[in-house]
Order: C-alpha cells, then structure tokens, then sequence
C-alpha cells in the first residue's frame, strides 16, 4: 500500500473512526494541515482503542497482526497492522537499514525479544528480509541464553549484531568476563532505547573492531519515526518521507518548532497506517532539529522519564550527565535510578555498574568512594532541591550503590533496561 495523502488520510479517519470523529467535530469540514488537527491525548487514546470495541479503529478486526505495547503509558495496551501496513513499515525500515552500514552478503543476529505480542524480534527480522541488499539472518533472540548464544555468534561468524542497548550490554559483559573472542564482529546495531556513553564503553571492550550505530527509530505504537544518518552521532535521524511526518513541538506553547537547536516533544503522523490510524501521535520523545540536512533531528532522550522523590524532580538525563562528569577514568558501564521509603522519607539510590574484572569491594574500593562521593555532588550541583530537601528533612541524602551490568533490572519481557525502580511500598 503506497502512503495516502495527508486530507484523504484526515477524512478517511474522521469518516471511519468514532475516536477521530469526536476529536475533530469541532473543525471545518475540509482540513488538510496538521497544524489545524488537535494532538492526541495518550490517555484518552487508549481508554478509546481498547481490543473489544475500539473506537480508534477504522473497521472490524478481521484481518490484522496484534502487538502488545507498552506506549508512553508504561502499561501494555495493543497496537495493530494489516498485512499491508506491515509490509510497507518493514519495507521502508529495510530501506534505512543500508544507512546502518548493512553490506551485501552480511551475516546479522537478531538479539530482539520475541513472543508474548512483543513487536521488536519480528519487525527486526522482517525488516532484514526486506532491505534492499542481501543478508544472511540468525534469528537468535534476546532470551537466549547467553551460554549458547556466544558459541552460535562465533560458529555462524555473526558479524551483525541487532538488539538493545542492555541485551548487547549483557553479550558483552560475558565476553568480557568469559575471556570469549568474536573477532567476526564489526557493526553493533542498538534500538528501543538510548545508548550512554558508559555503555559504549562496556561494547567497545568486547567488541573492539565494531562500529556502533542505530538500527534506526520507530515504535510499534506510533510506527516510523526516523531513518538512520550516518555520521558519529547516532541519536540523528531523517524523516521516514514519504510514509510519516515529524514534528517537534515547543513544551510550552505546543508549536511546531523549525529552527535547529530548540528542543520540544515528538509527534508524529503515520501516511499509511489506516486500520489503526496516527495522526499527530506523540511519541514519548524529546527531539531538536539539527539543520544539518533535511528532516534531521536529534533525539534527546524520553520526554518524561524520571522519578519523584519527596518534593525534588530528577531526570535520568541529570544522573547520567553527574556520571559522565565525574567518571573521567570510565570506571561506570550502566547505571539505575532507584527509589526507597524508610523511616517515613523517601530516598534516592544511584545504582552504578562497573566494568567486568572490576571487584567492588576489593582494591579499588577507595576509588569507588571517591567517585561516588564526586558524583553525588554533580548531581547536587544540578538539583540543589535535592541537598535543600536533604537539610529541610524531607529527604534521604543520596547514595550510591555498586553492581554488574547484569544486576541492573531489566523489563522481563522486552529486555530493555529499567532506567527507575520504584521500591516504595504502595497501598
């Protein structure tokens, strides 16, 4: 299915969809600017795309494909994609992934979470069989254990590898640790959430010959996002045109920005999505126009991916800035945000996790405390709510605990690392 035009996309929707209908009943007959349309509400969104009786949907569901995602919300609702719509999005994806740096003849692991409605292993897979070059495909998995998949990486001369940046994180920390050589490795391609600097640095020690780059940036929920461009910064991307708009919008007025350099949130509209229609969708991302070609941006992280703690605000982008600051010898490979409640205050726990080989409670143990000490006053520097609250009593002073990668939590079901764990008891 080519991608509709904006207005007959516009009708089409407010003509078949009950949501759509209700949204725009207050507009002109006749629209065919975005600018004109209302953003979609996430809540009111999913409340009315329920998988009995949606009132998003623009037909019967008859003949479909049903994801499960977990959208901005955080809990599971589901997304669909008729035969069509799913050959189109992993059409175009396969289209990006030559930016990637996908050769001819390639042999690619597919280190994705599959199963339980889970998108990502399928998309991934799909989109390889439809890039515009041949590649050889091992479908692996990102359950896999990771006893079997070092040897089936080395026995296959895997020299692709595909997933997220905790399930690569976790490959490399048991090379690493295990003493294991993929020499064959030589492009790491990361998606569904953003890659640090620490990270990098865990991957660049297993994998010293590989090249990191995105996979390109797309959600099952609001579908394509943004192509690869290739260059060293891998949070830019272009527009998938033709078969999606994106806009960035002001945080505060919720105009459309143009000029490069100003952040604001991500919302995007699907042209050839029609089952299940996205028009002016926002994505759960922060992004800023770069101006270095068109349709380039920079993603800069979730629009609000943070924790409360007493009366402060903190942003994982906060702790993560604090660590690069502090950690000049590049002891931290990944890091956690971990919310507690004791003696009636809550409290704040940076838990760091430090390169194999490293012993937390061995010689370097000093080291450790100076870090910790070193970063816990950054991240003081950029929230001085926090120190106040501290001294008001209203607080816990922060702390720092230290781990392995593989000790951060990861989401069960995607892999995806759990920026904040939220342990305070709840009613």
């Amino acid at each position: 299915m080519s991608a509709q035009q904006l207005s007959d996309l516009i009708r089409f929707a407010r003509h078949n969809s009950p949501y759509y209908r209700d949204l725009y009943a207050s507009l002109p007959p006749h629209v065919d600017r975005l600018t004109d349309l209302p953003v979609v509400d996430q809540q009111d969104f999913w409340a009315a795309n329920a998988l009995h009786d949606s009132r998003v949907l623009t037909g019967p569901l008859s003949e479909a494909t049903v994801y499960k995602t977990g959208g901005t919300t955080g809990s599971p609702k589901f997304s669909v994609y008729t035969r069509d719509e799913w050959r189109t999005f992993v059409t175009a994806f396969g289209q990006g992934l030559v930016d990637t740096g996908l050769r001819p003849g390639h042999r690619v692991a597919d280190l994705f979470y599959a199963g339980e409605l889970y998108a990502s292993f399928l998309f991934v897979l799909d989109s390889l069989a439809h890039a515009p070059v041949d590649n050889v495909r091992l479908p692996i998995g990102g359950g896999a254990p990771l006893e079997s998949t070092i040897p089936t990486l080395r026995e296959l001369a895997a020299q692709v590898l595909t997933g997220t940046p905790t399930t690569l994180c976790r490959l490399a920390e048991q090379v690493v640790s295990s003493g294991a050589r993929l020499d064959a490795v030589e492009l790491l391609l990361f998606g569904g959430e953003a890659l640090f600097d620490d990270q990098r640095r865990l991957l660049a020690a297993a994998f010293p010959r590989a090249e990191v780059r995105s996979v390109g940036y797309a959600s099952v929920d609001a579908g394509l996002l943004g192509r690869p461009v290739s260059g060293h910064d891998a949070r830019v991307h272009r527009e998938f045109a033709p078969y999606a708009v994106v806009e960035i919008l002001d945080d505060s007025t919720g105009e459309p920005v143009t000029e490069p350099g100003r952040p604001g949130r991500v919302v995007v509209t699907s042209l050839f999505r029609r089952l299940m229609p996205i028009i002016r969708y926002p994505a759960g991302d922060r992004a800023e126009w770069t101006g270095t070609g068109p349709g380039h941006f920079r993603i800069l992280g979730r629009a609000e991916e943070g924790v409360r703690v007493g009366p402060v605000s903190l942003y994982t982008q906060d702790a993560q800035d604090a660590v690069a600051a502090a950690d000049s010898a590049g002891q931290v490979v990944g890091m956690q945000l971990v919310v507690r409640r004791w003696d009636g205050r809550d409290g704040l726990v940076l838990r760091l996790a430090t390169a194999p080989g490293d012993d937390a409670r061995g010689q370097a143990a000093g080291g450790r405390e100076a870090l910790a000490e070193a970063v816990v006053a950054e991240l003081e520097t950029v929230r001085p709510l926090y120190p106040d609250s501290v001294r008001a009593g209203f607080v816990h002073p922060l702390s720092v605990e230290w781990a392995r990668h593989s000790d951060l939590a990861v989401n069960p079901r995607t892999g995806k690392l759990v920026r904040v764990l939220d342990e305070r008891p709840t009613a």
